[in-house]
């Protein structure tokens, strides 16, 4: 009885961690393919949560990637102006907008921006991160500290790296960019 009890208590363990494994967990579906990326609740508690409140209430469906730089970037997340299925899109104000929410006060931590790293943008103001993020194709250790890192691609950077390039003498700027499909929570 004993020996059932405690394979009955490791199950539940299993699970429940199982399922808080899960809750840090999101699938960003690119046109090439789903990618896995696990959230920092831990160190970037806030940005998470806006994360997440956007991305489950679908904000971040169809909006574009409106600046990619080959060797260092994508950026994406302008629910205002970049979401290609609104009556709002404006590819030419894209990175301009936000979400209806209050900016973000920064949570800057000690993670690096390594490939694959998920991080917020904002304007020189280090407390006016909103609904956009860029994921790092490459180490850019320039901007440790600077910007609040709040997740990594664990699956499918193969897919992030097709995402369609911009205009390097253009800031990145993309014409006829690649969107997100959807993105959710597992």
């Amino acid at each position: 009885m004993i020996k059932f009890l405690i394979k009955v208590l490791i199950f539940f363990l299993l699970q429940v961690n199982q399922s808080i494994a899960e809750e840090h967990i999101m699938i960003l579906k690119l046109k090439d393919g789903e990618v896995k990326i696990e959230l920092f609740s831990d160190v970037a508690p806030n940005h998470v949560k806006r994360i997440k409140e956007l991305a489950d209430s679908g904000k971040y469906d169809n909006v574009v990637f409106h600046r990619v730089i080959d060797g260092f970037m994508a950026q994406t997340g302008d629910v205002k102006f970049g979401n290609s299925s609104s009556d709002n899109f404006d590819l030419s104000r894209a990175g301009m907008g936000g979400s209806d929410l209050p900016d973000l006060n920064q949570e800057f931590n000690s993670l690096p921006h390594d490939r694959g790293t998920l991080s917020m943008a904002r304007s020189s103001n280090p407390n006016s991160a909103n609904s956009q993020f860029f994921i790092c194709f490459k180490p850019a250790p320039f901007l440790d500290r600077q910007y609040t890192v709040f997740g990594k691609v664990i699956e499918g950077m193969e897919y992030v790296d097709k995402i369609k390039r911009g205009d390097e003498n253009n800031n990145g700027a993309v014409t006829d960019p690649d969107k997100i499909i959807s993105f959710k929570s597992l």
